[in-house]
């Protein structure tokens, strides 16, 4: 509206209501039949750009208020199943199947199809009702099927390029891949044919043996198949083939593991051809008994650690040290030089000592309480139970290095088992299993949560004690990270509660969390941040909840939103003054591994592709040129380094903005689209 004192902003529109055909004919009408108001039809950034700011309060920070309009932020913690499947399938797309296929994979073979068929299936999933699962369970159901489709079709995408990287070397055997534009180390999984390389912790190892029989010649076929299927499984291949003819047909095959993938010798043996023809005389043999006799080699899959693979680049392994101190695990103690964690056997809750002599307990408290509200919002019952320490506890050493430990803590919980009448009541005996895990030459504590969740009407949160007090926690979301306080606004129409949202990572008072799908925390007050682990509620939308007393949807039970059924939880604790963007990487993004083919020209260490100064968020092809997008998630200006590359940067419809030579200065909370030459 534009008046004699400015304009006006008239707000129209809601995410459920349709576009309105007629709305242009009624302001035409509406400015025809009078002189003292003119209405416009207008874009919020439009009015922004012509209103007077003079004389206003001024706010910085994040615009987030249930003072006027709901937020329904209890959307982050319900169905922990979609958030983690929907996690899953974005990692696989933008971090595994783009970069990998952008970088390892000739432009013409771009899988553009591919590609737009799995984001197809997220795009179907981009609705608020569908992506927060407020639906009935029947939706909830084809949401996850759509998500587990996408990330199985980025999971195939990145194997393939994976393997065209493989057949790109010259070097054989097994090669680290970094999909991250940080250079890292890590662990990786070998299956080797000798004896397990120095500081190698051996996950399997199978025995050399041997399997003769008599077996009819048209059988051979089968006998041998179900041989070779074991490769599937343990990485073997046929090395050899035997063909002899003294006193009826004798074949030999000999399966293993080609020692050139521990050694960097030759590559495997093409045996195609020898087995075509040992297919071909067992045929011959019709129903004739045949002398079958297959050797199996010993095999050994096994962890081992590679360093400094560079940033979206490899490296191929070869066996030595591991170069950081080694993970061990004795008792209730876990210790890598770095971090050490001692499990208290009373609660099962953990410590963690840093290298610098830093020291936080009670870490991974798991607080229950009740949950009487539905799948927009939390609600605390009238009759409110809350339990936060286990009837018993007990520790069991898992693995004890020297390059992965764990233990196992089990805790048996006494939870209610629902809420009758606005009281929760009954009881049930919950066995929880955590697994700590640490690695040599990482400060992150891996923490994996099972449980077969029987309980109803509840929530599930881990609560973290901080080793210094705060008043502030920092959590990324969309292109930002955003410091939240310990309070939230609320209105006459939902309470103010301050769960609020992480994508990754939240961190405050010197600890941060890295989480797998895991979108909500509260930072219950100056010395506890608490991570929500499951909100399992009936009601698609309740009608009068104590913490919002109008209905947001219609009042649908939604047994699927109840999350019973087993339920594993993947998070991570970091102290000290920590990267979260490379810690989210670290737990969440591994090192990949693939095998060199020794017929390429690419060398045994290298990177595609160089960026430096911000986070990349997106890496492609786009019309056959490579595309990186990058964003600034501080309130600092960075330069953004390509190194030994130039092009143009874009908008985001492609649009030309401006052109770069290996460097471009980028603003404070920017993004930046940069567009490769060849």
């Amino acid at each position: 509206l534009l008046g004699p004192s400015g304009p006006l902003l008239w707000m129209n529109g809601a995410d459920h209501q349709r576009p309105q055909p007629w709305l242009g004919e009624v302001v035409a009408e509406a400015n025809a039949s009078q002189d003292l108001l003119r209405l416009e039809v207008t874009a919020l950034p439009d009015y922004l750009a012509a209103a007077s700011t003079e004389g206003l309060p001024r706010w910085t920070g994040e615009l987030r208020s249930g003072a006027r309009a709901n937020l329904l932020m209890g959307v982050l913690s319900n169905r922990v199943d979609v958030k983690q499947a929907a996690a899953r399938a974005e990692r696989s797309l933008e971090r595994r199947a783009e970069p990998l296929s952008a970088l390892f994979l000739p432009a013409r073979r771009w899988p553009s199809g591919a590609l737009r068929l799995a984001w197809l299936e997220m795009v179907r999933n981009a609705a608020h009702d569908s992506s927060c699962a407020c639906s009935a369970d029947e939706v909830v159901d084809a949401v996850v099927g759509r998500y587990a489709s996408a990330r199985q079709a980025g999971d195939a995408l990145a194997d393939g390029a994976l393997a065209a990287l493989g057949n790109s070397l010259a070097a054989t055997g097994a090669v680290a891949v970094n999909p991250s534009a940080r250079s890292r180390s890590g662990l990786i999984e070998v299956v080797v044919a000798d004896d397990p390389p120095e500081d190698a912790q051996v996950l399997a190892s199978h025995p050399s043996s041997v399997s003769e029989r008599m077996v009819p010649g048209l059988g051979v076929a089968t006998a041998v198949g179900q041989a070779r299927n074991q490769a599937l499984s343990d990485g073997t291949v046929v090395l050899s083939v035997d063909i002899e003819e003294d006193n009826g047909l004798r074949l030999d095959v000999r399966m293993g593991v080609p020692s050139a993938a521990a050694t960097g010798g030759v590559g495997p043996p093409d045996t195609a051809a020898d087995l075509a023809e040992l297919y071909a005389r067992a045929g011959a043999a019709g129903s004739a008994p045949v002398h079958l006799r297959v050797e199996y080699g010993a095999v050994t899959r096994a962890l081992v650690r590679v360093g400094d693979v560079p940033g979206f680049g490899w490296k191929a392994w070869s066996p030595g040290p591991i170069g950081a101190h080694p993970a061990i695990a004795a008792g209730r103690v876990l210790d890598n030089g770095l971090v050490r964690v001692e499990v208290d056997g009373d609660g099962g809750t953990f410590s963690l000592t840093t290298a610098a002599g830093s020291v936080v307990g009670g870490l991974d408290r798991l607080v229950d309480d009740g949950d009487a509200g539905d799948t927009y919002n939390w609600s605390p019952p009238a009759g409110d139970v809350v339990v936060d320490r286990p009837e018993t506890v007990a520790v069991e050493v898992r693995e004890t290095g020297p390059l992965r430990a764990t233990l196992s803590v089990t805790r048996v919980f006494a939870w209610p088992e629902a809420i009758s009448d606005d009281v929760r009541r009954g009881g049930r005996l919950v066995e929880v299993v955590t697994r700590l895990e640490v690695r040599a030459g990482e400060a992150l504590v891996r923490v994996t949560t099972a449980l077969d969740n029987t309980c109803r009407d509840h929530r599930l949160r881990a609560h973290f004690p901080l080793p210094e007090a705060t008043d502030a926690s920092f959590a990324e979301c969309a292109f930002a990270v955003v410091r939240r306080g310990t309070t939230a606004e609320g209105g006459p129409h939902e309470m103010g509660l301050p769960t609020f949202p992480s994508r990754r990572f939240v961190s405050a008072g010197g600890l941060t969390l890295v989480h797998e799908g895991l979108l909500e925390y509260e930072l219950v007050n100056t010395q506890t941040l608490a991570l929500t682990l499951l909100r399992c509620v009936g009601l698609l939308s309740g009608t009068d909840l104590r913490s919002r007393p109008d209905p947001a949807g219609p009042p649908v039970a939604v047994e699927g939103a109840q999350m019973q059924g087993p339920r594993v939880l993947r998070y991570g604790v970091a102290v000290g003054d920590v990267d979260p963007y490379a810690l989210a990487d670290e737990a969440f993004l591994p090192l990949e591994v693939t095998s060199g083919g020794g017929g390429g020209a690419l060398p045994s260490t290298g990177s595609a592709l160089t960026v430096g100064g911000a986070e990349v968020s997106a890496l492609r092809r786009v019309d056959e040129a490579v595309e990186v997008r990058v964003f600034n998630p501080t309130d600092r200006t960075t330069e953004v380094s390509i190194p030994g590359r130039h092009g143009r940067l874009v908008d985001l419809r492609g649009r030309t903005v401006g052109a770069f030579d290996e460097s471009f200065p980028l603003r404070p909370w920017g993004i930046a689209t940069a567009r490769l030459n060849p």
